[in-house]
């Protein structure tokens, strides 16, 4: 009997294929952001993409506060062309992150989502920092 799940199709191996395996270069996790700002050279510079405020309040430790509304081209600057950003917001209920994205792939930056925000970086365990930058 048909269901919400069965009632459309999957698409074919292929299509499957190039939607997930695209979504490594869109994406992140905060297990991965973990280990790799645990290796002291992670290759990326984490933004906390919500109000200062709010970064104060609780962040993950490492993050550097840039409210996505104030990302611009002269922000950037101190930033090598070709750096990759890895941005959050407080999590899946949020859309900070994915407006920080836009301004920052307008810009030509190379950019990934850490899904989950530090909603799902909490859920995973791990520290918050407090305070400013």
């Amino acid at each position: 009997m048909p269901n919400a799940v069965t009632e459309v199709p999957a698409a074919p191996a292929a299509q499957a294929l190039a939607h997930f395996a695209a979504r490594f270069g869109l994406e992140t996790d905060c297990w991965d952001v973990h280990e790799a700002l645990a290796s002291g050279a992670p290759g990326f510079v984490l933004l906390d993409v919500r109000s200062h405020a709010l970064y104060a309040a609780g962040h993950v430790p490492g993050a550097v506060s840039l409210p996505h509304r104030k990302i611009t081209a002269s922000g950037l600057r101190r930033y090598p062309e070709g750096t990759l950003f890895v941005v959050y917001c407080a999590g899946p209920h949020c859309n900070g992150a994915a407006r920080a994205a836009v301004r920052l792939a307008t810009l030509g930056r190379p950019v990934k989502e850490m899904i989950g925000g530090l909603t799902g970086w909490q859920h995973e365990g791990f520290a918050v920092a407090t305070g400013q930058a």
